[in-house]
């Protein structure tokens, strides 16, 4: 079985999102999608979400191509959640390209093109709520 992992907040979750974990399960059997956590998304990211981990996990297992939903607590576990959950292959928007190859040494890392004029910010923007 090949095992896929992704990571994300995941806030006002949208077509892109959806494409996204589409593109991603179609690398692999099973699919585990790495969420946030409130805390993380505070302090080191300075983003306060529209919803709480809770909510946005709840949505994100409710998407037909997930498999596993699990909490992101800070940077330095991706090693650490690859080797333990036996990750074939790393994915993430090509907004991220590069930032995280140090994981090539672990398993296969793929950048996905992003879904054109979408986004959590530019929704945000667009009903004038802060954009961060």
């Amino acid at each position: 079985m090949k095992k896929v992992i992704t990571y994300g907040t995941f806030d006002l979750l949208h077509a892109g999102h959806i494409n996204l974990l589409r593109r991603a399960k179609e690398l692999g059997d099973y699919l585990i999608v790495v969420v946030s956590s409130d805390e993380f998304n505070w302090n080191e990211k300075q983003k306060k979400c529209y919803f709480s981990y809770e909510e946005r996990k709840q949505l994100v297992e409710a998407v037909r191509y997930v498999d596993l939903v699990i909490p992101e607590n800070n940077w330095e576990q991706k090693i650490s959640d690859v080797k333990e959950f036996k990750v074939d292959t790393f994915v993430m928007g090509n907004d991220w390209e590069g930032k995280f190859d140090f994981l090539k040494e672990y398993c296969e890392v793929v950048y996905l093109p992003r879904t054109e004029g979408i986004s959590t910010t530019k929704i945000k923007q667009d009903l004038g709520l802060n954009g961060k």
